[in-house]
């Protein structure tokens, strides 16, 4: 019998082995008592440590689930991102290490002077600062419902207002009418909020129209520009709105690495605005962006390919779904992102939950679009699970409707 240990095998074997006290024997000797411990139901984490059996439990049905609820790359950070973010493990240990020059990195790649960015804790981080900066309790947001909520929570949370417009038939967002509430509330508006594209609907805002809502509202009031999702859009008429930024308006544009670059955990993300607009946001800023997330966003820039191949995925998988359902006889919304809405007719809930017992995690409710459920893009295998549990719970409920 060969006595080759691969090194993978040999990681496991030692660090398996010192959870069960058997450091200094030989990796084989390891790996053989952590087989042992395996044939007792005893799992270990990758450091070592025995896995308590309720938390097996939970990541065993978390790892078996087709994640279609948060709108995630399915296949992660890119090869060269997974590189850097390794590299990066040898500053875990420091204060003041090297960053890689990521602030430096960002603005370069958007062509902007370094002291226009301002790094978040993914891009929810930034949409919290820019409520603390510029939202009180005698102040509000306009924006549309639905659209991304945390912009609208947080404003709750501090006491201010939210003014929310309702979305147009088509599933757009009212640009004229936001403009009217504005100039209405004007001495009110801490900001306006803009999703773009809108999420949940995958629906863009034309460059048009953001042209005519900063050209029509007082110029002081700041506008957030939610472009977490502007990689996938390919209509020819959105635009990024970085250029408003370049002319000095009053405009955040709030961006991240966990949709396109797979790094949702790793929680990165930044604004770009004028620099006076920077400067009031800092000091609600934590600066709690880790060392593996900035050396993953510089490589993961840097590997455009990667992005591509996940764009013509997206496409793909999206279109090819949205058609299997409309065969089936279900509207869906036209999509630029990598999640669509499908109309069911019905209450959502219960079919989320139908779901998740088929092992489908998809989205949550999106009040007053409770009919409609929000669906991202897996993989193959998982837009496959998706579909086959669609027509069976269908199925199912429509026997059941007619008993």
């Amino acid at each position: 019998m060969s006595s080759h240990v691969s090194r993978r095998n040999f990681i496991g074997g030692v660090t398996a082995a010192a959870a069960l006290g058997t450091v200094g024997v030989t990796p084989q000797v390891a790996e053989a008592r952590v087989r042992r411990a395996a044939d007792r139901g005893i799992r270990y984490l990758p450091g070592g440590a025995p896995m308590h059996r309720t938390l097996q439990s939970r990541v065993d049905e978390y790892d078996a689930l087709a994640h279609l609820s948060s709108n995630e790359n399915p296949f992660g950070p890119s090869e060269k991102a997974l590189e850097a973010m390794t590299y990066a493990f040898k500053y875990s240990m420091r204060y003041g290490y090297p960053d890689n020059d990521v602030q430096r990195r960002i603005a370069e790649a958007h062509d902007v002077p370094r002291d226009h960015t301002l790094l978040g804790a993914g891009s929810g981080e930034i949409l919290d600062v820019v409520g603390l900066t510029w939202l009180a309790h005698d102040k509000k947001v306009v924006g549309v419902e639905p659209s991304y909520g945390s912009v609208y929570s947080h404003a709750t949370g501090i006491d201010a207002e939210t003014l929310l417009l309702p979305l147009e038939a088509d599933y757009r967002q009212n640009i004229e009418r936001m403009v009217d509430v504005t100039n209405r509330n004007a001495r009110d508006v801490g900001f306006v909020y803009l999703c773009n594209p809108n999420n949940p609907t995958g629906v863009t805002v034309t460059a048009d129209e953001i042209s005519y809502l900063l050209d029509n509202i007082p110029e002081d009031i700041p506008v957030l520009i939610d472009e977490a999702y502007h990689h996938f859009v390919e209509d020819p008429a959105y635009e990024e709105s970085l250029k408003y930024v370049r002319e000095g308006r009053r405009v955040v544009i709030a961006r991240t690495f966990s949709k396109i670059y797979g790094m949702a955990a790793m929680r990165i993300g930044f604004a770009i605005a004028p620099p006076d607009m920077i400067q009031e946001m800092r000091p609600y800023s934590t600066g709690s962006v880790n060392a593996l997330a900035r050396w993953g966003a510089v490589a993961s820039m840097e590997d455009q390919p990667a992005a591509e191949r996940m764009l013509v995925h997206n496409k793909r998988l999206r279109e090819q779904t949205i058609s299997d359902l409309e065969s089936l006889g279900y509207e869906c919304i036209p999509s630029q992102t990598n999640f669509f809405m499908v109309n069911l007719r019905q209450t959502v809930a219960p079919i989320r939950q139908a779901f998740r017992q088929r092992g489908v995690a998809v989205g949550r409710d999106f009040p007053p679009m409770l009919d409609h459920l929000r669906v991202s893009i897996g993989t193959e295998d998982e837009m496959g699970r998706f579909m086959n549990a669609f027509e069976d719970i269908m199925k199912t409920m429509s026997a059941g409707a007619g008993d």
